[in-house]
């Protein structure tokens, strides 16, 4: 983002320490649901970068401007403007901030079911037996040591994606 990406500074911290503590929850027992694995937190989330970025680009460049270099991309043959221009418009959009969505809610959930189905198997495994129970359990503590990874990643992939489509609305392709 360069010099003047330092403004957006504390957004960022912001953003990545309040994704982080809501992915932690799921790690603390009892509680074990991580906030991010339900979809209307990490939509929030997605929206706001999604209007800050936009809110960037116009406020920069003006509508007219910003509208046009995301549409019509210098260097570019005008006969491909016809394929190109809707797919950046979407991509813009659209699926920039799906993907931010979907990315941080789908991850959190999958790993949320992971460990939930191996703390199923392996209670059901120390009430039926009491030797089969270890290796299921060993893999449970793993399982939740790389759940700490990956929140502590998708904190970092969401921050690094905000930051860099901030950056893109800043400074338009050229």
């Amino acid at each position: 983002m360069g010099p003047e990406g330092l403004r957006f500074t504390p957004f960022l911290l912001t953003l990545f320490t309040f994704i982080f503590t809501c992915n932690i929850w799921g790690l603390i027992p009892g509680v074990q649901m991580p906030v991010n694995a339900r979809i209307a937190l990490p939509i929030f989330i997605a929206l706001l970068v999604y209007v800050i970025y936009n809110f960037v680009g116009i406020a920069r460049h003006g509508p007219i401007k910003y509208l046009k270099d995301i549409m019509f991309i210098p260097g570019v043959p005008w006969p491909m403007y016809i394929l190109l221009t809707p797919i950046e418009l979407i991509t813009r959009f659209i699926t920039q901030p799906l993907s931010l969505a979907v990315r941080l809610f789908a991850n959190l959930l999958a790993g949320h079911l992971l460990l939930v189905s191996f703390a199923v198997i392996t209670q059901a495994l120390l009430v039926s037996t009491y030797v089969l129970w270890i290796p299921p359990f060993a893999l449970l503590i793993f399982l939740s040591a790389f759940e700490l990874l990956v929140a502590f990643l998708q904190a970092y992939i969401f921050t690094i994606l905000a930051a860099v489509y901030i950056d893109a609305a800043m400074h338009p392709q050229h």
